[in-house]
């Protein structure tokens, strides 16, 4: 696979390995804006789905990771498994929660003082939600998640805890219906924004999902 960033994005400014349960995982983590009250927070943001050429640099990822600095959180995004530098075999989801632990866990150890958010885009939305009620973030962003795909949304446990959830309205990959409908059915439901005329890989509106990330985290941001 192809270990470079897509054209027109940065690559990480200081990319670095962590032990993972499959070998080496490549992880990147960024500081708040400087010109921001930092917050003491600290976000994980998940990649799309590896077959596929999701990878930490992916353009979604790095302006919700940008979106979650301006509001003065450090962020964290990492390459699943198989993915860039990282090592081992793609696992279905499986393996790749094993990863997010792992992450998470070099996290709580490095930042012992701020409070963990959890996001991701895709199938990152899914292995995040899918830890959620296990690592007790205090936040939980979810763009676009893959409902009605190949991943089991069924018997996952209610994040409990602030959640809000992204969706294009023209989404090619996911069905934005099944997604609101999911989300409607849960008790409580996250907060949904809805993004008309919006593709999956948000083309062209980047510059609205990050000031959707920003609006919709403000009510939780902790104290500066």
């Amino acid at each position: 696979m192809n270990t470079s960033p897509p054209p027109g994005v940065a690559p990480a400014d200081h990319a670095f390995f962590i032990d993972g349960p499959a070998g080496k995982l490549e992880v990147a983590c960024d500081e708040a804006e400087p010109d921001v009250a930092p917050l003491d927070v600290v976000a994980v943001i998940c990649h799309p789905l590896s077959t596929e050429g999701g990878s930490m640099h992916n353009k979604v990822v790095t302006m919700a990771a940008r979106a979650l600095r301006e509001c003065g959180a450090n962020t964290v995004r990492f390459n699943f498994r198989s993915v860039g530098h990282s090592e081992g075999a793609f696992d279905e989801g499986i393996g790749e929660a094993d990863d997010l632990r792992a992450v998470v866990a070099w996290v709580r150890n490095k930042f012992p003082d701020k409070t963990l958010w959890l996001g991701g885009f895709s199938f990152g939305a899914f292995v995040s939600y899918k830890l959620a009620a296990e690592l007790k973030p205090g936040l939980l962003l979810s763009i676009a998640p893959p409902v009605g795909r190949s991943w089991d949304f069924e018997d996952i446990a209610h994040p409990n805890c602030p959640w809000l959830v992204i969706q294009g309205e023209a989404d090619e990959i996911v069905d934005a219906q099944a997604v609101k409908a999911w989300a409607e059915a849960l008790k409580p439901p996250p907060e949904l924004v809805s993004m008309p005329d919006t593709s999956h890989f948000f083309h062209r509106k980047l510059m609205d999902l990050r000031g959707a990330i920003k609006a919709g985290v403000r009510p939780w941001l902790p104290s500066a």
